[in-house]
């Protein structure tokens, strides 16, 4: 079968910091390959995937700029239209809009959204002719939020598990770990409060957003907390250094004011053995199991309790139970399932 996956232009694969839907194409891209598939890719120019075959869509820049959005919409047209019979499959990450050309042909296209799906968009869609269209969100959460017409599944994000190295045991006074973009919604001043309540080490990793009310928040909130003791920032890591750093925590913390569509960095911990403890909103509920990856609580002072239950978790079992679930082997066969 020849595949074609899109992604909106911007960041290059393979990824050196931060990229999470880029990780993903780039994981689901090299297993549809080990699957027998031929592969191809409408991705940020400068991207390289062995074994795929690259096609450049828009320059790379993160935050994307708007010219080069607007840009990539014809690109796509044009790319994806005067190739739709070469195709078997279309797999889009990236606007939706990318797939009207071929929206009422045989080709078999699936819609992936990552992030919050726009109920309006969708109605509309479903309003024009088409064919063998299919819809996925990355939880049953993100799914469910709206009432969606069409065909939808919920298939969850993944990650490669040969990648990361299980740490089976780790010091009582091993680190906790915040590892995510630095801004409100992700709560790395929760993580640090509830840090210093149970006098924990905290690593703190990730890039820091670019927006002003996002910098001055971690100027404000964030920095005078940082004392290279207790509280050490690292900056952004790759994943080399991911790994390495997830799996020498007790736990990642994962303190979300919001509704995260995922969250990949839970399962890159659990990869390593490292439970997650994280406020039950968005698809940590799908994420989390019980007592066997880590902890869902709903507060500040449910969080430091199960700081002190860690030692109940069979880090062995984390990684054993997580790659059940989200090994990208298991997730592409999902994906290609929704054809038969």
């Amino acid at each position: 079968m020849r595949i074609l996956i899109i992604m909106d232009p911007s960041i290059i694969i393979p990824v050196s910091g931060y990229g999470g839907i880029e990780r993903i194409i780039e994981l689901l891209a090299k297993e549809y390959l080990k699957l027998g598939h031929e592969v191809h890719l409408l991705v940020t120019k400068g991207s390289d995937v062995k074994g795929c075959f690259m096609h450049s869509l828009g320059d790379a820049g993160f935050p994307p700029k708007k010219y080069n959005s607007l840009l990539a919409i014809p690109k796509a047209w044009h790319f994806v239209f005067n190739n739709r019979i070469k195709f078997d499959l279309i797999h889009n990450f990236g606007r939706l809009l990318f797939l009207l050309p071929v929206l009422n042909k045989n080709v078999k296209k699936i819609m992936s959204y990552q992030r919050e799906i726009t109920q309006k968009n969708i109605e509309v869609w479903e309003k024009l002719p088409s064919k063998n269209m299919f819809f996925t969100g990355c939880s049953f959460n993100l799914v469910n939020r709206n009432f969606l017409p069409g065909n939808w599944s919920a298939i969850h994000n993944c990650c490669d598990f040969n990648l990361y190295t299980l740490q089976s045991q780790v010091m009582n006074d091993a680190p906790l770990i915040f590892l995510g973009r630095i801004e409100r919604v992700k709560g790395c001043h929760t993580a640090i409060a509830v840090a210093k309540a149970t006098n924990n080490k905290l690593i703190i990793a990730g890039n820091i957003s670019q927006l002003i009310e996002e910098q001055n928040y971690y100027e404000k909130e964030i920095m005078p907390h940082i004392d290279g003791e207790q509280i050490i920032y690292i900056g952004q890591v790759n994943d080399t250094q991911k790994n390495v750093w997830l799996g020498k925590s007790k736990a990642l913390l994962m303190p979300i004011e919001w509704n995260e569509p995922f969250g990949i960095v839970m399962i890159e911990a659990m990869a390593c053995g490292t439970p997650v403890i994280a406020f039950n909103m968005g698809s940590v509920n799908e994420v989390i199991d019980e007592n066997i990856t880590g902890f869902k609580v709903s507060n500040i002072e449910e969080m430091q309790n199960a700081i002190n239950k860690i030692h109940l978790i069979d880090r062995d079992a984390c990684r054993k139970k997580s790659s059940e679930k989200f090994d990208v082997a298991i997730i592409a066969k999902k994906y290609l399932a929704l054809l038969n």
